[in-house]
């Protein structure tokens, strides 16, 4: 059973609700000072330019405020002065508790999504919320002008799990995967190579700054930053005879950079043959192997680390998402060849590994461990994915259900953006991404009785939908 709304949630509430009703008002009261403004000229009664300019405006105002107050309405929205980069479903959240978001109104949500792969516990876990409280109390940030102690034991935990050797902390994997790409530059001419490329992947997704932006696989998301930076040579996935052609053909390469699993692509995995494979290639060639792990990463696939499923080590590996239970942290982390090329003044951050989204990670480190999370996340993945498959054996339509751990698409013959709000009116959260492809990403702590819900929920929209 969904636990309770806690004691406090009505008051929230309240407040929620209450500023949406303020927001009305605003855009009622508008219209009653506009209309009034707007008047019409007697029979035969011709209008002075001043007097036309005047009521212009005063009827593209009150356009103006028609659009805002439906949006409000109709929408439940409250217009607001953020910038308009995201297009938002018509829904908030004011509390969490493990699996499940409530919206203003109540209604609660079993949430499949995790903030895009980022609470790997759940909302509001208890040791990840007392250590975040904990530290707030004592110093929240100092700057990288000092040790900062919580960030050396992070590092060392890092270290420990992933068996590479040191770490660069930031606040995003943009950031993440902006530092990799710097290390490897800085690699390229350490040892003479003058203008140094890498190698990247169809299809990939590592960012949306300039130079991720351009690693990047998506012309859609690319489209109107031209010219985008150069010195990346682009292959198709899953493909190493194409590596290896550039191998012998461009003598310029430092780096191939690789998701084991494309999250954005549509949860596509890479063979682990292939990971092997890229590891030969760049030992060979002395380039770095640098492992984009900030939606896979941390304990999603059932494992620390996708890399580890094909038993190999990169040289850098990039997280975020997972590792901090929704406060802002990324990291670069370094071995073999890539172990030393930074030094002070190579790269920084001020924000990068403050005290707080140290402890906040540390917490989260735990939990994993604690709870069994690998195997848990493990054993509940493949329970959905067997479900889903049975369920949905056989329905046209139905093109492949696949993933790894908690990381899974069901990838249809047709958009299916329709489906997240199918599924949301029932009270379940899902994404759709590359268009075609219903992501779940649920918490790693996820139980059954959460997990039978989700499929006995999902299942038959996506069946109503293909009908």
């Amino acid at each position: 059973m969904p636990p309770s709304p806690r004691s406090n949630r009505d008051a929230d509430f309240g407040a929620c609700h209450a500023r949406r009703q303020a927001g009305q008002g605003v855009w009622r009261g508008a219209l009653g000072h506009i209309l009034p403004t707007i008047a019409v000229p007697a029979k035969g009664k011709s209008i002075s330019p001043t007097v036309f300019a005047s009521q212009s405006f005063g009827i593209l105002s009150l356009l103006a405020a028609i659009i805002r107050l439906a949006a409000d309405l109709f929408l439940g929205m409250t217009m607001s002065h953020v910038m308009n980069t995201y297009a938002r479903q018509p829904i908030g959240f004011v509390k969490g508790e493990g699996s499940w978001l409530f919206d203003d109104q109540g209604k609660r949500y079993l949430d499949a999504v995790s903030g895009v792969a980022v609470m790997s516990v759940g909302q509001s876990h208890p040791k990840v919320v007392a250590a975040i409280c904990e530290q707030a109390k004592n110093t929240i940030h100092t700057s990288n002008l000092y040790q900062i102690f919580r960030q050396e034991e992070l590092a060392d935990r890092i270290a420990q799990l992933s068996g590479m050797d040191e770490i660069f902390f930031c606040n995003s994997g943009a950031e993440a995967n902006e530092a990799a790409i710097k290390v490897a530059r800085l690699y390229g001419h350490k040892n003479g190579v003058e203008n140094p490329h890498i190698i990247v992947m169809e299809k990939a997704w590592h960012g949306r700054t300039l130079a991720t932006l351009a690693a990047t696989g998506s012309r859609k998301a690319q489209a109107g930053f031209e010219p985008l930076m150069d010195g990346f040579v682009r292959v198709p996935y899953n493909d190493a005879v194409a590596v290896q052609q550039i191998a012998k053909n461009q003598s310029n390469i430092v780096a191939v950079l690789v998701e084991v699993l494309q999250g954005e692509a549509g949860v596509v995995m890479a063979d682990l043959e292939y990971i092997r494979t890229l590891r030969t290639i760049c030992d060979k060639q002395e380039w770095l192997l640098m492992i984009d792990e900030v939606q896979c990463g941390i304990g999603r696939t059932g494992k620390w680390f996708g890399f580890q499923h094909a038993g190999i080590m990169p040289d850098v590996m990039t997280l975020a998402k997972g590792l901090g239970s929704g406060v802002p942290i990324g990291a670069c982390v370094n071995a073999g060849r890539a172990a030393g090329v930074f030094g002070p003044g190579n790269h920084g951050s001020t924000f990068g590994g403050g005290p707080l989204v140290c402890a906040a990670a540390l917490a989260t480190l735990q939990v994993i461990e604690e709870e069994g999370l690998l195997e848990k996340s493990t054993q509940t993945g493949e329970w959905i994915r067997a479900q889903l498959r049975e369920k949905l054996s056989g329905v046209a339509g139905i093109k492949e259900i696949r993933g790894r751990g908690m990381m899974m698409g069901i990838e249809l013959d047709r958009s299916c953006g329709v489906i997240v709000e199918r599924a949301r009116a029932q009270g379940l959260l899902v994404n759709v991404t590359n268009d075609k492809v219903v992501r779940l990403l649920p918490p790693l702590n996820f139980s059954r009785a959460e997990a039978e819900q989700l499929v006995n929920t999902l299942a038959p929209i996506i069946k109503e939908f293909l009908a």
